[in-house]
């Protein structure tokens, strides 16, 4: 066994190994031959690939929020929606593996122990700026959601390298489109269909 090997080093290895050759393609196998030594000798640090892809997915949700709580602090409203939009993409064109690893889907327990309810929190806490409440904060944590990770994907994916203007100035108009929304989060009537627009006050 390779000297001074820990689980640590093992997944930051291969959380490495998932930027530099996609978060599919690691395996404990491709890890061995990362770190030349056996794949027996990774067994006792992983059991599977299956728990090092986990493990690597914790990694970078810790990462992830840990940025997201330096770029928050002291910033709200747009400031604060542009930021954390920003740790998302940043991260995601930084390491594109470990931003991949991040969105695996986690049982239940493993959800429990990962720093993914800090993703929500931080998502929550840009929220208060613009005055929603339940379920309409709901509703719009998911929308970030589904238009950060749309945007980071398509534009690693090269969907918007063949044409112009280039993903940047439309990364800002998306931010802009997105507190515009907030701002004037459309209210819905007693049957649940949206009837006009709250406005912040």
């Amino acid at each position: 066994m390779r000297a001074g090997l820990s689980v640590e080093l093992v997944v930051r290895g291969g959380a490495e190994l998932a930027d530099e050759v996609g978060f599919e393609q690691v395996t404990v196998s491709a890890l061995a031959r990362r770190f030349d030594v056996t794949v027996a000798s990774l067994y006792s640090h992983v059991k599977n690939s299956q728990e090092l892809k986990v493990r690597i997915a914790v990694l970078a949700l810790e990462e992830l929020a840990d940025r997201g709580a330096v770029a928050l602090a002291g910033r709200a409203g747009k400031d604060a929606l542009s930021a954390l939009g920003n740790v998302y993409r940043d991260y995601a064109r930084e390491h594109p593996g470990r931003y991949a690893a991040a969105q695996l889907r986690l049982s239940p327990e493993e959800a429990a122990r990962s720093a993914g309810g800090r993703h929500a929190l931080m998502t929550r806490a840009v929220l208060r700026g613009y005055d929603l409440v339940e379920p309409d904060q709901t509703h719009a944590v998911r929308l970030l959601g589904s238009v950060f990770h749309g945007f980071v994907s398509l534009e690693a994916g090269g969907g918007f390298s063949h044409s112009s203007p280039e993903s940047g100035e439309s990364w800002a108009r998306v931010l802009d489109a997105l507190d515009s929304l907030l701002c004037n989060w459309p209210a819905p009537d007693a049957g649940g269909s949206v009837l006009r627009s709250s406005g912040r006050t």
